[in-house]
């Protein structure tokens, strides 16, 4: 099982840069941020550009494995995002890891609305991100990309040098419903999910078996090996946090190896608020409870 981290990117950088440095030091595997304009509770606060965050955050690790957790349509266009992230690929050495999503319509409304365009309907958000991890794949793997789609362009959209990782960096595809998980069964060398929204733990995680049989199905539809797709689990889409306890962080882990996920994501504690504990607890799983994971 491989644990990663999600710093929000609320801080400015002299409070940011220790804890990125602490998540290589405690033994994450990777550690994320959210690309959003804003995000919720959070809109009003401090609120920084993840691209720049994250290449900020690549000059202070060495081998922490960095992502995007999720960037998403909603501000973002494959062609000027694909420079953005060939840039941090090489800045990085290699240890980037590009988590992408349809946007969620209720969660990323700010994103929606922000930049003075409609908001679109859930048919057209799919049709969207389909056609944006399409896109960005072919940029990143092309060194000359033309593309018209019904909501993105590219022509001619030269890609030099390329990703350092090759064929391109990974892509982490999140998505609950079948459109998203046949993307990434097809597109994805890894899915996320946050199971369906549930006031009960028991409901949450029974959401999640249905999840993983309908994700095991769109890969055979792939003729895919699915023993060579990550499975990411962010464990605090659950109503309980994680990090509430130890006991719960190991308990919470122990279900996801069950259910057959590969990766389980948590949240920096924050002194208030959404995702608000003890950041002593990060750090006695940290030393008591990583250690004892299988990294595979």
């Amino acid at each position: 099982m491989r644990v990663g981290v999600v710093i929000l990117p609320e801080y400015r950088w002299s409070e940011a840069a220790p804890k990125w440095r602490a998540a290589e030091e405690y033994g994450f595997h990777t550690a994320w941020t959210y690309d959003h304009l804003g995000w919720r509770s959070l809109v009003d606060g401090p609120w920084f550009d993840s691209i720049g965050l994250l290449t900020a955050a690549a000059t202070v690790t060495s081998s922490l494995r960095l992502g995007t957790l999720v960037a998403s349509p909603n501000f973002r266009h494959p062609v000027s995002f694909a420079r953005s992230l060939i840039a941090l690929d090489d800045i990085s050495d290699g240890r980037f890891t590009l988590g992408v999503g349809a946007g969620h319509a209720g969660q990323d409304k700010y994103d929606n609305v922000v930049m003075g365009t409609p908001e679109p309907s859930m048919r057209e958000r799919a049709e969207r991100f389909a056609e944006f991890v399409e896109l960005t794949d072919a940029l990143l793997t092309t060194p000359k990309t033309s593309f018209e789609g019904k909501h993105f362009s590219a022509v001619q959209a030269r890609m030099a040098p390329g990703c350092a990782q090759k064929p391109r960096v990974p892509f982490m595809i999140a998505g609950t419903g079948p459109k998203a998980m046949r993307l990434a069964a097809r597109f994805g060398q890894g899915w996320i999910t946050t199971g369906t929204v549930r006031d009960d733990v028991d409901g949450w995680w029974g959401s999640l078996r249905a999840q993983v049989e309908r994700f095991d199905e769109a890969l055979h539809e792939q003729g895919r090996d699915s023993a060579g797709v990550a499975r990411c689990l962010l464990l605090d889409a659950s109503p309980v946090y994680s990090l509430s306890t130890v006991d719960t962080f190991a308990e919470m882990v122990g279900r996801a190896g069950e259910f057959g996920f590969t990766d389980v994501v948590v949240h920096w504690p924050r002194p208030d608020g959404i995702y608000a504990g003890d950041e002593s607890v990060l750090e006695r799983v940290a030393s008591d409870v990583l250690p004892t994971l299988t990294v595979q």
